[in-house]
């Protein structure tokens, strides 16, 4: 009788443990975990911060990875194609939600409209139909947008800082990204309105930026470098080549300016993907994607790279240096 009783409060108390226990928990119980499946657009080594960010943001939110929660991680490397491969890949693994970049998320929704979808760096959510308003994103997709106002042209303030007397600028943009050709159009107009000329070059594939800087040569006295997968995969040999030419370069991802570059102006996409961790807790515990409002950026930062100026012989005034979140000297 009392080995009964004895038996009977254990499993009351199990019972009662239970209750409280987060799904993934749950599942491990089960024998397997929930998964995640995380698709990188560009490479492992330029989303590292990123994905550091995002693993951070689970933690803070109770998951820990091959805790009580698995992240399957992969890398489309720049290449578009790679987008709907990986997307497919992950809905044959049965995943319970895929978070990716907005540069793959609409290749991501033409594969699943089941597969709860979250996005970080979405420069136009809506208007790529990834989400029906940002308040009410309806269907199977949400997360972070990197819709900024005026962004470009605030770029463009700070690269006439450094050099006060540009008139040719060169805009280099990887017209296979959506969003990095729609960026180039808003750089283009706001450039005219401020009476530079402008030349765009248009790159596909890695094999197209060596080419480009060749035809660049004497065409500029400035780059902007639009934010996409293609170019932070290659943003070593950009800069590289850049330097080469002698053409202080603007960018929209802290990254291509720790890889070399001259400035960067940008929300800051670390905090973006930790927030990710927050969508994904929610999801995991039984929130609709549809119910979760889109969270725009509220934190930007500008990063000078002093060593890069010396070298192209610029010297960058000390009232922008005081401004700067971060100088690399």
């Amino acid at each position: 009788m009392q080995f009964d009783q004895l038996k009977r409060r254990e499993f009351i108390t199990l019972l009662s443990g239970a209750a409280a226990w987060p799904h993934a928990a749950l599942a491990q119980q089960a024998g397997r975990l929930p998964v995640i499946g995380f698709l990188g657009a560009a490479t492992t080594s330029a989303w590292e911060p990123w994905t550091a960010a995002f693993v951070q943001g689970l933690r803070e939110h109770g998951w820990n990875e091959g805790h009580n929660i698995a992240i399957e991680y992969r890398w489309a490397e720049g290449r578009r194609e790679r987008f709907e491969e990986i997307a497919n890949e992950f809905v044959r693994l049965k995943v319970g939600l895929i978070v990716t970049g907005g540069n793959a998320a609409g290749a991501v929704k033409r594969v699943t409209s089941v597969v709860p979808i979250v996005f970080v760096l979405a420069v136009d959510p809506v208007g790529m139909g990834l989400v029906a308003s940002l308040s009410h994103p309806g269907g199977n997709v949400t997360g972070l947008s990197n819709q900024q106002t005026d962004t470009a042209g605030k770029r463009l303030e700070l690269l006439r800082e450094v050099l006060p007397d540009l008139r040719r600028l060169a805009i280099m943009t990887s017209v296979g990204f959506p969003e990095a050709a729609q960026e180039a159009r808003d750089v283009q107009a706001i450039s005219k309105k401020l009476g530079l000329d402008v030349v765009i070059s248009e790159i596909r594939h890695a094999e197209d930026i060596s080419p480009a800087f060749k035809t660049l040569k004497g065409q500029a006295e400035a780059l902007y470098v639009t934010a996409d997968a293609l170019a932070n995969s290659n943003r070593v040999r950009i800069n590289a080549l850049a330097l080469a030419a002698r053409l202080p370069t603007m960018y929209g991802v802290r990254g291509m300016v720790e890889a070399g570059g001259l400035i960067s102006y940008a929300a800051n996409y670390s905090d973006l993907f930790r927030r990710a961790g927050y969508y994904a807790d929610k999801i995991l515990r039984g929130a609709k994607p549809a119910e979760l409002p889109v969270e725009q950026p509220t934190k930007f930062d500008l990063v000078i790279n002093l060593i890069t100026a010396e070298a192209l012989g610029l010297e960058v005034p000390a009232t922008l240096l005081a401004r700067a979140d971060e100088v690399i000297e």
